[in-house]
């Protein structure tokens, strides 16, 4: 999660191959891959379950860091 990102509220998941996906907080929906690479959703299946746990947390810091 980055300081002064543009909306909608979302975390970035970095794979250990670089590639980067988009995730948004509301529903955890993929948003995006960075850099034209492609992630699947099974590729993100820890990440999203650890964020289905954390979604109150993940929220209150994105208000943190962008109001």
């Amino acid at each position: 999660m980055y300081a002064n990102d543009h909306a909608p509220p979302h975390f970035h998941v970095r794979l250990s191959d670089g590639r980067q996906a988009l995730i948004a907080i509301e529903d955890l929906s993929l948003l995006t891959g960075f850099g034209g690479s492609r992630v699947s959703m099974r590729e993100l299946g820890e990440a999203m379950e650890w964020a289905s746990f954390n979604r109150p947390q993940l929220l209150a810091k994105w208000k943190e860091l962008n109001q």
